[in-house]
């Protein structure tokens, strides 16, 4: 597949995720919905992994890569599918979208990294902004909102410190490898925690929209959704691939504004606009500095 056409799927598979986990709810329980989701991507990725010929690597090592990732999506997808409830899709959205910052704050404790330029301090307090802005609205929805917010933020975390501690096992393998030994070790957590929380199972109350969003969101955003992301990673530098991050609010937005009737109010917009300033500062925001140095300098 062209690394375009896999970027482009990238973005819209994020785009739509957030609706497509709010949809999977509306009429199957959360912790149902999500099981199914990962079961269908299991048997899929199993499927994908026996046409390939691709080999599973299952000594410590990659056990260890397959749990830190799976730690992402169990944590990630769980806390998400709970905030659904309550959380606006675009929401949810713009406060993944602060998942490289969170990431760049584990990395200097775990990876030993460099500390915050004073450029990315600043972006940092600006997506703080911004977020406090998106959230004052959900904030005043009561108790109910408060433990959705906290959910996403839970998540993010989540989120975060799997994908930096992946970093930390050194080990080259097929991206979908991973993703499948990942898949095999969060699917069954995923049933675990459904059975303990009622384990329901009632499909004649179950939405024809739902059942399509699970279907959805098992091939396109848990599998296919992987795979293209691992594909852009390989083949386009770091800052491109960040960019995602930028775009991916807006749509998100805008998606569940004109087909879920989720409220756009003044602030939410005013601070998506601020947080994605400020994920923007924090992406580019030293090149660009260094750029202007290097230009004034040759002028000078």
């Amino acid at each position: 597949m062209p690394v375009k056409v896999s970027y482009f799927f990238v973005v819209l598979i994020w785009s739509t995720t957030p609706l497509g986990i709010v949809w999977s709810s509306d009429s199957i329980p959360p912790t149902m919905s999500v099981f199914l989701r990962m079961l269908i991507a299991l048997v899929l990725g199993a499927f994908v992994m026996a046409v390939a010929n691709i080999r599973l690597p299952w000594h410590g090592r990659a056990i260890k890569l397959y749990a830190y990732s799976a730690l992402g999506i169990y944590g990630g997808m769980m806390l998400s599918y709970f905030a659904a409830q309550s959380v606006p899709s675009g929401v949810i959205s713009l406060v993944f979208g602060l998942a490289p910052i969170l990431s760049g704050l584990l990395a200097q404790r775990i990876l030993n990294e460099a500390k915050f330029s004073k450029v990315k301090v600043i972006a940092l307090m600006l997506s703080v902004c911004g977020l406090a802005l998106v959230c004052k609205d959900q904030l005043a929805g009561g108790s109910v909102f408060n433990v959705g917010l906290l959910c996403v933020f839970a998540a993010v975390c989540f989120f975060s410190l799997s994908g930096v501690i992946v970093k930390t096992v050194k080990l080259a393998i097929h991206p979908m490898a991973t993703t499948f030994g990942a898949l095999i070790i969060a699917t069954p957590l995923f049933f675990i925690t459904w059975l303990l929380v009622g384990g329901t199972f009632a499909p004649s109350s179950w939405s024809h929209r739902a059942i399509a969003s699970i279907l959805y969101l098992g091939v396109f955003g848990s599998l296919l959704g992987f795979l293209a992301y691992f594909h852009v990673l390989q083949k386009l530098e770091a800052s491109t691939v960040a960019l995602i991050t930028l775009i991916t609010p807006g749509f998100a937005i805008a998606l569940g504004t004109l087909l879920n009737n989720e409220p756009l109010s003044l602030s939410l917009i005013i601070g998506a606009v601020i947080i994605v300033t400020g994920l923007g500062l924090f992406q580019f925001g030293d090149k660009l500095l260094k750029s202007k140095k290097r230009s004034a300098l040759r002028y000078d």
